[in-house]
């Protein structure tokens, strides 16, 4: 009995060894289609030249980790997944980098994403605030704070800011469409200023100091 049962487990892993080797090479499990999803501005045909994955390739053999690490490399791509979907297809999610902010430049218009990546230079969407530091751009100190200060702004508020001025990452300064200016400061307490912000807002004045939330003061 005990031959036997070891003999039937030998035949269970050589069937599932057989059954993989199948799949890791069979035409039948194989890239027929390959679908793009959530590209705007990106190309169909830029994702697939990123991705490199050829018509026929046995699915097992596609590395999604890898392909999604190539597609990524795109200067709009956010953040890229790749699914196998069997029997044959592949599945590329991309989400685009949105400007939330730009700035000037000697060869343009540069946007900048809601991570601080400067992704493009082309002129921003409409209503879209420009940014005023003296390093724009990936990495940037300054940079990261003033999308991390627009990103907690109220919606009331924030279709009103014209420009960021950022002269460090603790110094933000809002300039508002009506050219009143809020005086942020850091981007720490950043939610509590949030919440003080509008009602001051409400307060005749130019300029609007939250830099101290507690202590808050208009001129």
């Amino acid at each position: 009995m005990r031959v036997r049962t070891v003999f039937l487990g030998a035949g269970v892993v050589v069937a599932l060894l057989a059954a993989i080797a199948v799949a890791w090479f069979s035409p039948l499990l194989s890239v027929r289609t390959i679908d793009v999803e959530g590209i705007g501005v990106v190309t169909r045909e830029e994702v697939l030249d990123a991705l490199a994955v050829a018509e026929g390739t046995p699915l097992l053999q596609v590395d999604t980790a890898a392909a999604a690490q190539r597609v990524a490399t795109l200067p709009r791509a956010a953040s890229v997944r790749v699914q196998r979907e069997y029997p044959s297809s592949v599945r590329v999610t991309v989400t685009e980098r949105q400007a939330v902010l730009y700035f000037e430049a000697s060869d343009g218009t540069h946007s900048v994403d809601a991570e601080g990546v400067d992704f493009a230079v082309e002129p921003p969407p409409l209503l879209t605030p420009r940014l005023v530091t003296a390093t724009p751009g990936t990495g940037d100190p300054a940079t990261v704070a003033a999308v991390r200060v627009l990103d907690v702004l109220p919606p009331e508020l924030g279709v009103q800011v014209d420009a960021v001025e950022a002269r460090s990452e603790t110094d933000i300064s809002l300039v508002l469409a009506d050219g009143r200016v809020v005086v942020w400061g850091s981007v720490e307490r950043s939610e509590r200023k949030a919440a003080v912000i509008l009602p001051l807002l409400t307060q005749p004045g130019q300029q609007f100091d939250v830099a101290s939330p507690d202590l808050p003061t208009v001129r």
